[in-house]
């Protein structure tokens, strides 16, 4: 399952820079699927949704820090642990009930976004 910053982030910045797929983003900044990964121009994500990797998506949240599910792979194919998780001082990096996915989907998600 993807990882979800919760409100009681600080906007601390520390789990940005620790992210191997780019997916977190600062409160109220746009995200794009080719950032930090591999993919470029239209392709088909895994689930079957068509998406121009360099167009801009709406930010998640206005306030906090966030995490862009269809990018997360809970650091799965770089690290042991979510790094996010790992470094954030007051725990808010949480899993994400509404996004399951299993240990192969989010290798193979892993593997998609970085053309391994």
């Amino acid at each position: 399952m993807a990882i979800i910053i919760t409100d009681e982030c600080i906007n601390c910045g520390a789990c940005e820079p620790e992210c191997p797929n780019t997916a977190i983003y600062e409160g109220a900044d746009d995200w794009r699927y080719a950032d930090g990964t591999d993919l470029e121009g239209k392709v088909v994500l895994p689930d079957g949704k068509e998406v121009d990797a360099e167009e801009t998506q709406e930010p998640i949240s206005d306030e906090v820090y966030y995490i862009a599910p269809d990018k997360c792979t809970e650091c799965m194919g770089f690290h042991e642990e979510p790094q996010c998780a790992a470094v954030c001082p007051v725990d808010c990096c949480v899993p994400d009930d509404n996004h399951v996915e299993s240990e192969e989907e989010l290798l193979a998600k892993q593997a998609f976004m970085h053309h391994k």
